[in-house]
């Protein structure tokens, strides 16, 4: 096994769980503005929703649909609540948390189909 497939399938739950920790104190931490930084709004979403399903996209584990579901109920509370926390939940946050989500799983899943056939091409 290479060691980036040993990695993921070592560390794709803790992976995970840090980024979903990591997208959820963000997102609900209330502040004065938002910082500035490049790329869209949006954009921000699309990137940490990618990243947080790239793990299990990677390793895709027997349930990863259940996953997928979860992280995307997970992203539409986020949306729900952040008006309580004095930020703004958007229908378009949503939808970019989405797109992030599946471009995050086709990416991993290209990305593992070509470490495996690498790995079988140097056996």
């Amino acid at each position: 096994m290479s060691r980036i497939n040993h990695f993921f399938h070592s560390y794709w739950k803790l992976i995970s769980l840090l980024i979903l920790a990591l997208i959820t104190v963000l997102s609900l931490t209330p502040q004065a503005e938002l910082p500035v930084v490049a790329g869209t709004d949006k954009t921000h979403h699309f990137i940490a929703y990618a990243a947080l399903m790239f793990a299990v996209g990677f390793v895709k584990p027997r349930h990863w649909q259940w996953i997928a579901i979860f992280f995307f109920c997970w992203s539409g509370a986020i949306e729900l609540i952040q008006p309580y926390v004095n930020r703004f939940g958007e229908w378009l946050d949503l939808a970019a948390n989405t797109g992030g989500l599946i471009s995050g799983f086709i990416i991993a899943r290209i990305m593992a189909y070509f470490c495996h056939k690498h790995l079988n091409s140097t056996s």
